[in-house]
């Protein structure tokens, strides 16, 4: 007997054809269903009576078989609660008598990957009275789609900050709120294509994704060689077709060299002399730590360079939240662009990091990570220095990562050592670009990146592997 029943409760296909009884049958197709998930636990099933009229048989078998599967747990009933699939454990598997090597963990136990801030620590608290400030203050047209270039609020705060903190020539005028680094590069690369540039010159050690963004918009991603002075922004001259430049020059990434003082100034030379421009990433660049911090770029000449900035590694990459500050003939370009792709980022989310930096809680804010970061990056090299004392460590007078250098040939094998102990990191070659003549062998270690609680479990990880 075949019959589907769709009533109060699950709806079940059962197949009792060749069953040695009908009860037997219902047991069976009932234990075969929870116990294959077309059952899932928790799933009320229907009444005796409704499941008796619906398969044709008497109700006192449908009764019958569902006490007996009560018994043996397969399913509960209780009163005004109906009868449900019980909730069941699966049994484990017998331990084999010969013990076998441990496979790397599916998740990694620790992370050190870089590329982002410790997430327990963004500011709940600060946060959440920005926003309800926001929200108070916020006038009606707030709420609408507004100006592509993004609140006015947040691009006047934004301009003093920027001043003070980076050394930025900004105004609100020339700011463009975006969300995050990869939507702004992604408009500008749409801008050069527009402007007839054929090539972006980009550095030997960097982000995959940001030369594939330039790429996707048809532009060619020659790359500038880079070494410990930063990249050799000399070398752009010979690059005729070359456009635009985009660089980390504050602290490269990932190497975490600062562009030295004669390579800005080329750059800038290089851009004035051929009508160029300079995409600066300023990703990290509130966290200097030995001295005090590199200005950015964008002050020896604002109409040859667009600033680019974001919140990710300040406060956390989930805000999605950035901002540009363009050269004057840019403006209507890049506001053009970001209006036929995006009438806007939340304006909520704008108005309450205006309110955040206003009152002061975005500074407070850095300063205290900064100190945090600070004691990682010192207890990373105090440990090193101990028990791997072999390692040189480089990159480490800002930002929230180092680099670690490895002996030739072992990257891989480090990295897979790392696996075993539950450990995720990142090798240098994964951010080489494919035409780059150096080819070092190192790690990036994210230091910013675990929570408190597993910051000493990653280290350890970390330490036991190198030494």
């Amino acid at each position: 007997m075949t019959d589907p029943w769709a009533t109060f409760g699950a709806d079940l296909h059962l197949d009792l054809t060749g069953a040695s009884g009908l009860r037997t049958g219902l047991m069976d197709a009932l234990r075969e269903a929870a116990r294959t998930g077309r059952l899932a636990p928790g799933t009320r099933l229907p009444s005796s009576r409704t499941l008796a009229a619906d398969l044709g048989i008497a109700r006192n078998t449908v009764a019958d078989a569902y006490a007996e599967l009560v018994a043996e747990g397969w399913l509960t009933a209780r009163q005004g609660s109906g009868t449900r699939v019980a909730q069941r454990s699966e049994p484990r598997p017998a331990a084999t008598r010969t013990p076998r090597a441990r496979p790397p963990r599916s998740t990694p136990a620790y992370s050190l990957m870089p590329g982002s801030p410790d997430l327990a620590t963004f500011p709940r608290a600060e946060w959440l009275k920005a926003a309800r400030r926001a929200v108070t203050r916020a006038p009606n047209e707030a709420f609408g789609y507004g100006d592509p270039r993004g609140r006015i609020e947040l691009r006047t705060v934004l301009a003093d900050y920027l001043a003070r903190a980076r050394g930025v020539y900004a105004d609100p005028e020339r700011i463009m709120v975006c969300a995050g680094f990869v939507h702004g590069l992604r408009m500008l690369g749409q801008v050069l294509r527009e402007r007839r540039v054929r090539e972006v010159a980009v550095e030997s050690y960097g982000l995959d994704p940001h030369t594939g963004l330039l790429a996707g918009a048809g532009l060619r991603t020659p790359c500038l060689p880079l070494d410990g002075l930063g990249s050799r922004t000399g070398e752009l001259h010979a690059m005729r077709a070359a456009g635009a430049v985009l660089l980390t020059p504050a602290h490269q990434f990932p190497t975490g060299v600062p562009l030295h003082p004669d390579r800005r100034a080329a750059v800038v030379d290089w851009a004035r002399s051929t009508g160029g421009l300079i995409l600066e990433d300023d990703y990290d660049g509130e966290f200097r730590y030995d001295r005090q911090p590199v200005g950015a770029l964008q002050g020896l000449d604002p109409e040859r360079v667009v600033y680019l900035g974001t919140a990710s590694k300040s406060l956390a990459p989930g805000l999605r939240m950035g901002w540009m500050v363009v050269p004057r003939s840019l403006v209507d370009e890049v506001t053009a662009a970001k209006g036929w792709s995006d009438w806007g980022s939340s304006a909520l989310d704008q108005l309450t990091l205006a309110e955040f930096i206003a009152s002061g809680a975005y500074d407070r804010h850095v300063r205290s990570m900064r100190l945090r970061y600070r004691n990682r990056r010192d207890q990373l090299v105090a440990a090193l220095a101990e028990r791997a004392p072999a390692i040189q460590v480089s990159g480490i007078a800002a930002g929230l990562h180092a680099v670690l250098e490895l002996p030739e040939g072992t990257e891989a094998e480090v990295i897979r050592a790392a696996a075993w102990q539950g450990l995720a990191v990142q090798g240098l070659s994964f951010f080489r670009h494919p035409d780059a003549e150096v080819r070092r062998e190192a790690l990036v270690i994210g230091y910013g990146t675990p929570t408190d609680s597993a910051w000493a479990g990653a280290l350890d990880a970390l330490v036991r592997v190198l030494s």
